[in-house]
């Protein structure tokens, strides 16, 4: 077993070298042993070929040692968070890789409430137990249920909105070939909209495009679809449908900033004087909206644990981060694709205007897309930084971020490779490129 596979805040490997059905097996172990509190553990997996093999290596692990488990098959991540939150389990495992090339798997885990058992929350010692091939003594084997648990999600989804208010907007949904193919065909009747489906074929192959919607070529066909059908928007989720992306009515992607932006002054005009999250890399919009509409802004690092966590401390509605991953306090603090998509439509339906106009709005700067860098000891690049960047205002929640009046940089390491990730933000071209091209002459020193 390679301790290599066990993330920041998951696990993460090559399917049959790295993970299988016995690697599986003991994390099932190990997780029912750490988990907290008594009870039953749900487990789901996505569409890839070999996810139904690892759940089954999941739920025995957690059989044999004595835990109840829910198996609620093919379903997206977000649905994991749901069942454990909404029917009061002890912990939940979701077997997939996300958008990750299709020759990985993983396993994402959570504990009651939904609350994420990352690195630091948990996984380390469901690794340690794992590797060690050391487990409880189980009194006796528990029984495995067969659950269905679409119809309640898609209630749950639907409760944050009121549909009978929407138009019927033309749109199209770009599934990626991943879990919403699954999932958008019980809720869209439920709807008023008009869709055109993409890719709704579950194949964890991924024929059509990996389904990541942050890589711009993974959007190239759902904005050529919007274009030659003058659609009103369209919507790419990833594959495992924890994420959304909207493009506009003119074909252009909406920023996770920008989706950021717009719910939280929706939540802020229902919700006056609210706490919102975002992350360290969200634009500067972010923060002077919630501001601007009478909320209280709480800047964190990135990643779902540290996001999730910091949400019940300051019981914030809303969290969003850069990457397009939305969270809410009354989805047990979890995030969710689904909902966040479903809230920007009616957004989008009380505004009275194009996506595209709605989001002028909120394009008070530029900014580059993430930029990755290898490098072979990241501590000594981001100290290069610093350095070159010693006149402006810097901090260190998340790598290193350096603020000028006219825009910023961030350098953060990446937690599971040889990397550093370089995003700025400026109020024009010229002061985006001096920023990026003196943190690439630092970093690539």
């Amino acid at each position: 077993m390679n301790s290599d596979i066990f993330k920041a805040y998951d696990i993460r490997g090559k399917v049959g070298s790295e993970l299988n059905y016995d690697t599986c097996e003991r994390v099932g172990k190990a997780l029912a042993d750490w988990l907290p509190t008594d009870g039953t553990v749900a487990v789901g997996y996505d569409m890839r070929p070999d996810s139904k093999e690892l759940a089954e290596g999941v739920i025995e692990g957690l059989r044999l040692q004595g835990r109840e488990v829910w198996n609620i098959g093919l379903v997206s991540t977000d649905m994991i968070y749901f069942a454990v939150g909404k029917f009061g389990l002890s912990g939940g495992a979701m077997v997939t890789a996300s958008h990750n090339p299709g020759e990985y798997n993983g396993i994402k885990l959570c504990r009651e409430e939904a609350k994420p058992i990352g690195i630091d929350t948990g996984l380390a010692e469901i690794r340690d137990a794992a590797l060690a091939n050391n487990f409880v003594s189980a009194a006796e084997q528990a029984s495995i249920i067969t659950k269905d648990v679409r119809e309640e999600w898609v209630e749950h989804v639907l409760s944050f909105v009121n549909v009978a208010t929407w138009p019927a907007y033309r749109v199209a949904i770009d599934a990626g070939n991943g879990m919403l193919g699954a999932i958008a065909p019980v809720i869209i009747p439920k709807t008023p909209l008009k869709v055109m489906q993409m890719y709704f074929e579950l194949d964890g192959t991924f024929p059509n495009h990996i389904a990541n919607p942050l890589e711009p070529e993974n959007l190239v066909d759902l904005q050529a679809k919007i274009r030659a059908e003058k659609l009103d928007f369209g919507i790419a989720f990833d594959g495992d449908g924890d994420r959304a992306v909207l493009v506009d009515n003119n074909g252009d992607a909406v920023t996770g900033t920008i989706m950021t932006a717009l719910l939280s002054q929706y939540f802020l005009t229902k919700n006056p004087g609210a706490t919102i999250l975002y992350n360290a890399i969200c634009g500067r919009v972010v923060p002077e909206t919630i501001e601007s509409n009478g909320g209280r802004g709480v800047r964190t690092k990135v990643g779902h644990s540290y996001i999730k966590a910091v949400m019940r401390d300051e019981d914030a509605i809303f969290a969003g981060e850069h990457s397009s991953h939305f969270y809410f306090r009354d989805n047990w603090s979890a995030d969710s694709g689904l909902i966040a998509a479903m809230i920007a439509v009616e957004v989008l339906a009380e505004s009275g205007k194009s996506l595209s106009e709605l989001v002028a709005e909120y394009k008070t700067h530029l900014s580059i897309n993430e930029t990755n860098f290898e490098v072979a000891d990241k501590a000594a690049a981001i100290t290069r930084v610093t350095e070159a960047f010693s006149d402006g205002e810097q901090d260190e929640i998340d790598g290193l971020t350096v603020n000028y009046p006219y825009g910023w940089v961030n350098v953060r390491p990446s937690n599971t490779e040889p990397l550093l990730r370089l995003n700025a933000e400026a109020k024009d071209q010229l002061s985006l490129d001096r920023l990026v091209e003196k943190a690439k002459a630092a970093i690539n020193v």
